[in-house]
């Protein structure tokens, strides 16, 4: 039993899950859009989110070697998530390789985005803190993040398969970027007891519940506007109002006190439940 959960949280703490999820949400796009598979944009983003993601979370903690005196248990599966990114990294640059010049430009805008995020570059009197980077100006965090999902997920598989971009592809990436915005909100939430105020967050900025109020607000509209779509699929729009109500249910229920695994797995776990409903009616 010890050994299943210090596996499971390590397929936690190297973003493993939440690659699952941006994989599950760029297949449905696949899906959506009536495009065949495609193994290597689909491979492609599932190592690239692990890297991405362990970049991010990990970047300032890998400077402390001096940790590995006072935390050496951290710092071992620190070393393990590593070796880990280390070999995501070789298969996402197998890939890429694979991938169409245009989707190449596309990794590029959405890469540069990601390191920005993480990385120090700017005067230190634009920042609220000293780490100097877009994760820490104020607000900024959750619609990055969003906006980074909604490219991947949505234009990249759609632009590596020369799909026309009309206006359909275009309400799509409009709702992804919505259903993130609302997906991550329960983990601000959570977070309120840990973030900076500095950080000006959602939840911090308007509250608790006037954010699950936006968020529902939100989903409202991410499933409305399926019909404002050209081709309207009676199948699909069931599942996207399954997956507006159960997405809902974690948002009105999530609490600053929440439970280890409410976010980090069962939040997240609702694009590839979605995933698994698309295929399910294939």
């Amino acid at each position: 039993m010890k050994l299943a959960k210090q596996l499971f949280n390590f397929y936690l703490n190297s973003s493993i899950h939440v690659a699952l999820s941006v994989f599950s949400l760029t297949w449905i796009t696949l899906i959506e859009h009536q495009v065949l598979f495609d193994k290597q944009v689909l491979c492609f983003v599932f190592f690239a989110s692990i890297v991405g993601y362990n970049f991010v979370k990990y970047f300032g903690l890998a400077k402390f070697h001096h940790w590995s005196l006072v935390f050496p248990k951290a710092i071992r599966k620190l070393k393990a998530i590593e070796i880990l990114s280390f070999f995501c990294f070789i298969l996402m640059c197998y890939y890429a390789f694979q991938l169409e010049e245009n989707t190449l430009i596309c990794i590029a805008v959405f890469g540069g985005i990601t390191f920005l995020y993480a990385i120090p570059f700017l005067p230190r009197h634009l920042f609220l803190d000293k780490h100097q980077n877009l994760r820490s100006i104020g607000g900024l965090k959750i619609y990055l993040i969003a906006l980074v999902w909604a490219g991947v997920t949505v234009f990249l598989p759609l632009v590596n398969q020369h799909f026309t971009i009309d206006i359909n592809v275009v309400l799509t990436g409009i709702q992804r970027y919505m259903f993130i915005i609302v997906l991550m909100l329960p983990f601000e939430i959570r977070d309120l007891q840990y973030d900076s105020l500095k950080l000006s967050t959602i939840p911090q900025k308007i509250g608790v519940k006037q954010t699950k109020a936006i968020g529902v607000l939100l989903l409202f509209a991410f499933f409305f506007i399926e019909f404002f779509k050209d081709e309207i699929a009676s199948v699909h729009t069931i599942i996207l109002l399954v997956i507006t109500i159960i997405t809902s249910v974690f948002l009105v229920c999530s609490k600053v006190e929440q439970k280890p695994y409410y976010s980090a797995f069962w939040v997240e776990a609702v694009p590839i439940l979605w995933l698994v409903l698309m295929l399910l009616n294939t």
